[in-house]
């Protein structure tokens, strides 16, 4: 499970903006004063728990101390209503400077203008020292839109606690199979004690593109179309209901009470989970939550054809709108190049995109940090197909896959009448 934006409340935010004509700018690349010693001052939003609060004004205050003409307003929200108070904002025409996205939003928001080509910027801000990849994720039909905070990747988390005290082998993650998968967390939900599960969540959006692509198919074409078949979403739904009847997971009615909630009070952040897929990022505060070293492992599934891929965490834009946009580029420079501002973040919005600060942060991670970047460098040697930002309305097919898995789970559906609904409805989100 991947801790997942309302997308319903996103897109309903967002797409009736649009029709009020709301997202239509004028250019914001100029900085309202002409005067180089003005004191100017940014807004920057970001969402997350209070450790990465604490982090990220620490970061504001010294990107102050090495810019005195530049004061930043920290906006940090909760996860939960982040995007609907950014939505709304934009809507407004009272968008932070600086802010925070993930997964398709940069081409959402970018489609409909919210976002500054940051080709526009100049020498504020270099992106020569990212991985090219990490570049190229930042970017919209070519146009640089958005900066990667760091690397990240789906992966299947592991307690090995959890499997010892059931008896059950962790398997070779070099080839084990969905199948596989299910008989081990099947046999840790036998063998634990009531309320402890194999595996620990609903299978999510993010896994329904790894299912397709470990069949040589993909959740989008590069031309902003459906790319998965109809036969692909029928197994997808019949599996994520075999995990249930084979008590591998929780019932239906526990899952969706999981959904939403935080990585401190999931299955796995308390210690009663074998499994969970998640992003590779949750490594760490699972870890914390459970006072365990957890472990990163590969996706079942992926030999012979690798479903994985590497996305970035977030990403850093600026609104279209900004009359601040010079100084927001020197915010968002500081934020991916500099090194003191690394040694606070560490891998907290994701592993660095960066060779040079990824080696400056090393000596500093904790052993969790340390297994991630080494989970990050396997998934990068792996030849893995292209990946493609999603069309705009696709974070609409986001809650389309949530809600009609939902309907499968609590056998309202067939996972042959939920395939067919759900190619009906992603195929109508992304006209």
């Amino acid at each position: 499970m991947s801790i997942s934006i309302n997308r319903r409340q996103f897109s309903q935010a967002v797409l009736g903006a649009a029709a009020l004509g709301l997202f239509a700018t004028a250019c914001g690349s100029e900085d309202t004063s002409s005067d180089p010693n003005a004191e100017v001052t940014l807004r920057f939003a970001w969402w997350g728990n209070a450790e990465r609060a604490s982090a990220t004004e620490k970061v504001i205050a010294a990107f102050e101390a090495a810019n005195p003409k530049i004061k930043v307003k920290g906006e940090h929200g909760d996860f939960s209503g982040y995007f609907d108070k950014l939505a709304t904002s934009v809507a407004a025409k009272d968008a932070p400077d600086v802010f925070t996205l993930g997964g398709a939003y940069p081409a959402e928001y970018a489609n409909r203008g919210a976002l500054l080509d940051l080709g526009t910027v100049g020498g504020a801000l270099d992106l020569s020292g990212l991985d090219p990849s990490a570049v190229s994720n930042g970017q919209v039909k070519g146009v640089q839109y958005g900066v990667s905070t760091g690397a990240n990747a789906l992966a299947m988390v592991i307690n090995p606690s959890v499997f010892e005290a059931a008896g059950v082998d962790i398997p070779d993650d070099s080839s084990w199979t969905w199948d596989q998968f299910r008989s081990i967390t099947a046999s840790i939900s036998a063998n634990s004690p009531d309320g402890t599960f194999g595996s620990a969540s609903v299978l999510t959006h993010d896994s329904l593109d790894a299912f397709a692509r470990q069949r040589g198919e993909a959740l989008y074409t590069q031309d902003g179309k459906l790319g998965i078949t109809a036969q692909t979403v029928e197994d997808y739904f019949a599996f994520s209901l075999s995990l249930v009847d084979s008590k591998s997971s929780p019932s239906a009615t526990v899952l969706v009470e999981q959904a939403n909630i935080s990585i401190e009070q999931c299955f796995m952040g308390t210690g009663k989970a074998g499994a969970m897929l998640t992003w590779s990022n949750s490594l760490k505060a699972m870890s914390a939550a459970t006072g365990e070293e957890l472990k990163l492992m590969r996706l079942p599934g992926e030999s012979p054809t690798p479903g994985i891929w590497l996305q970035s965490s977030q990403y850093y834009a600026i609104s279209a709108q900004s009359k601040k946009s010079e100084a927001a580029a020197k915010l968002i420079d500081f934020l991916v190049n500099s090194e003191e501002a690394a040694k606070l973040i560490l891998n907290d919005r994701g592993v660095s995109s960066s060779a040079a600060i990824r080696a400056a942060i090393a000596p500093d991670l904790t052993p969790s940090g340390q297994a991630e970047v080494a989970y990050l460098d396997i998934v990068g040697k792996t030849k893995f197909a292209p990946t493609f930002i999603g069309p705009t309305g696709s974070t609409a097919v986001g809650e389309i896959t949530a809600r009609i898995n939902t309907d499968v789970l609590f056998a309202k559906a067939s996972p042959a009448e939920a395939a067919k609904q759900w190619m009906q409805e992603s195929a109508n989100a992304i006209m």
